[in-house]
């Protein structure tokens, strides 16, 4: 917020410079036109200043720019880092939670009554074929 309001500040003035650069590029040629040269000197030595202070002006705005873009950046890393420590918090909470022992004897266990029901559904698809198959022969 404090840096949109400093390249508000800074782009008014850029504003400001580019204003006065133009009165003073007409007023020395209004006193070229006249044959005054010392005062045509001495408001280009200001127009060389003036530009100078336009070019300090744009490097300015963009260093706030960069410094504005780093906190942003800074911003979303803090947000990240938050989300990875909760993230972090509950894994740790449901290690301590979960007995892994346990879990891989359920596991195994699940794998076991797996397999048994795959063995007895076979032997139960091979005896209704087998039933099927003679039921089909007795009626030829």
């Amino acid at each position: 917020r404090e840096t949109r309001q400093v390249k508000r500040d800074l782009n008014r003035d850029q504003r400001q410079l580019e204003t006065e650069e133009k009165r003073l590029e007409n007023e020395i040629k209004k006193l070229a036109r006249q044959g005054n040269k010392d005062g045509a000197t001495i408001l280009a030595k200001q127009l060389v200043n003036l530009r100078k202070q336009k070019n300090r002006n744009l490097a300015m705005n963009s260093k706030v720019s960069s410094v504005g873009s780093q906190v942003k950046m800074m911003e979303s890393n803090m947000k990240m880092a938050t989300a990875m420590k909760s993230t972090t918090n509950t894994m740790s909470k449901m290690n301590k939670v979960m007995d892994t022992q346990q879990m891989m004897k359920t596991m195994q266990e699940f794998e076991k009554q797996n397999t048994k029901m795959d063995m007895t559904e076979e032997m139960m698809n091979d005896t209704l074929e087998n039933i099927f198959d003679e039921g089909v022969t007795d009626d030829q």
